[in-house]
């Protein structure tokens, strides 16, 4: 069912095909472009987070289905079946892709509702428009890698060629289970490699059925290949193996660390890395009228949509004193009812649960120890108590009286949580933006461009917007600074970071 149909469909019609959906869904591993069980036959649960119940049980991969997957990659990237096909013809491919993707998207966007609770609303307006976006934009890429013919002496051609890596690992977060990880595979696709996907245990449904989809759309078999299981035993054998080449993982800036170690221990395979972030937003003095209203409305927005599980969300709020009164109540009138937790297929409901329990535990403690450190909740701070009590769910959470060194400043919540911290100058305000072991995403709301741009030049962000939050496009590089990673997804550079470069020197005479 494409976006259209889906998106007349009623509350009651998500949860009949939700129920079904359970009971058919591919929960095997995708090796060689069938559907086959763990060598050891090993399963886990699959938890729905609205109820704690069971979704089904997921074949868990465990090494020896690593070394399966890669030797089928190897092979496939050696006979050149993907790796050397046509440009044009690799791009026939992709564009065939996306158009399945489209076909199938009101069950892609059941599959990551019913994993990790994401609004369903969410799914049909960003969530899959912007995967057929990125297959999309990755597939007009392709005859656009070029190489080049450098300037040498009369007797010499010097020529620079971009091949694909190899076997490429991809480790996808949970979050936004579907996206993100074609932000990593089709990249890696479009560059030739054969590509082997860890998705996060959590939420593995959709990702599988996009691979199939794959090799419905004429992708060889062992071009893309999906092997779930647990980061400790799948992620880290893909990470640690002799035979893939370079390991794409977004995740937690701890795991972000071993991934790196990993590689080092190994085969010093090629690593990119996006990690953690603690966002500043700066409001600036001079805002008023509709510019100040806007800033607040999304400021709402870049910390509460996707339940705040976004790793570039807006967390911190940094507000300059003359207007941080006026500020405050804004977002309590405008914020307060904005997001309202309920059931996920609801077309009606924008906020779900956060992805387990044990992720609402932690949300609720770092609420706890923020008011310990002397913040003040103006609202929100608690589970909801309206029937969802055995969800994952988090009221959205606003914490005033917060000081740059606290913990809930400095740690990231990743939920819907956020702190507002009062500045008397820009120079405080740019200090306290930059007090942070990340450097995702950050913003600045002025009237003066001047100003604007100073913020743009100082503060220490891979991703940096003027009047604008959570913004952008494909041709816009995602990624961060610090201890929020070292790699760039979407865009151009992106597809080049899955290439080699080689050089070639012809002596002529």
């Amino acid at each position: 069912m494409n976006l259209e149909k889906a998106a007349e469909l009623s509350h009651a019609e998500w949860r009949e095909m939700a129920a079904k959906l359970k009971q058919s869904a591919e929960t095997r591993l995708f090796i060689g472009g069938q559907f086959v069980d763990a060598i050891d036959g090993g399963t886990f649960d699959n938890i729905c987070p609205v109820d704690g119940s069971v979704i089904n049980k997921c074949a868990a991969g465990k090494k020896a289905d690593i070394d399966k997957a890669v030797e089928i990659a190897k092979r496939s990237f050696k006979s050149g079946e993907w790796s050397r096909m046509a440009p044009r013809n690799r791009m026939a491919v992709m564009y065939k892709w996306a158009g399945l993707i489209g076909e199938n998207a009101a069950e892609l966007a059941l599959m990551d509702t019913i994993d990790m609770g994401k609004p369903i609303s969410d799914m049909l307006k960003a969530d899959i428009p912007m995967c057929i976006n990125t297959v999309e934009y990755f597939a007009e890429c392709i005859d656009k890698v070029t190489g080049s013919v450098t300037a040498t002496e009369y007797d010499v051609m010097s020529t620079v060629l971009r091949e694909p890596i190899g076997v490429v690992g991809c480790i996808s977060p949970w979050n936004y289970p579907l996206l993100m990880a074609l932000w990593k595979i089709v990249p890696s696709l479009a560059a030739g490699n054969s590509t082997i996907l860890k998705p996060a245990e959590q939420s593995p449904l959709s990702c599988y059925r996009v691979a199939a989809l794959f090799v419905e759309a004429g992708g060889p078999p062992g071009a893309l290949q999906v092997i779930n299981g647990l980061g400790e035993q799948a992620g880290q054998a893909l990470a640690r193996h002799m035979d893939v080449s370079k390991i794409s993982f977004t995740g937690s800036t701890e795991v972000g660390k071993l991934i790196h170690a990993y590689s080092g221990e190994s085969n010093m395979k090629k690593v990119s890395l996006e990690c953690g972030g603690k966002g500043p937003q700066v409001f600036c003095e001079d805002l008023e009228g509709e510019l100040l209203d806007r800033a607040v409305t999304t400021a709402i927005n870049g910390i509460f949509f996707n339940m705040g599980e976004v790793c570039s969300a807006g967390s911190r709020l940094i507000v300059h004193a003359k207007i941080y009164d006026e500020f405050v109540a804004k977002f309590i009138e405008k914020g307060k009812d904005a997001y309202i937790c309920g059931d996920p297929l609801d077309p009606a409901v924008n906020l779900g649960p956060l992805v387990d329990h044990q992720s609402q535990a932690r949300v609720l403690g770092m609420i706890d120890k923020a008011k310990s450190e002397g913040g003040r909740i103006l609202f929100g701070g608690a589970a909801p108590a309206n029937g969802l009590e055995k969800g994952a769910y988090v009221i959205p959470t606003m914490i005033t009286g917060v000081k740059s060194n606290d913990y809930v400043a400095q740690n990231e919540v990743f939920g819907p949580v956020v702190s507002v911290i009062k500045v008397e100058s820009d120079d405080e305000a740019i200090e306290v933006a930059n007090n942070s072991v990340y450097g995702l995403q950050g913003s600045v709301w002025t009237d003066n461009y001047r100003r604007a741009m100073r913020y743009v030049r100082e503060i220490e962000c891979g991703t940096f917007l003027v009047n604008a939050f959570e913004e952008g496009d494909m041709t816009q590089p995602f990624g961060g600074y610090k201890q929020s990673g070292n790699a760039k997804d979407k865009c151009f550079e992106s597809l080049l970071s899955y290439m080699n470069t080689k050089a070639a020197w012809f002596r002529l005479n």
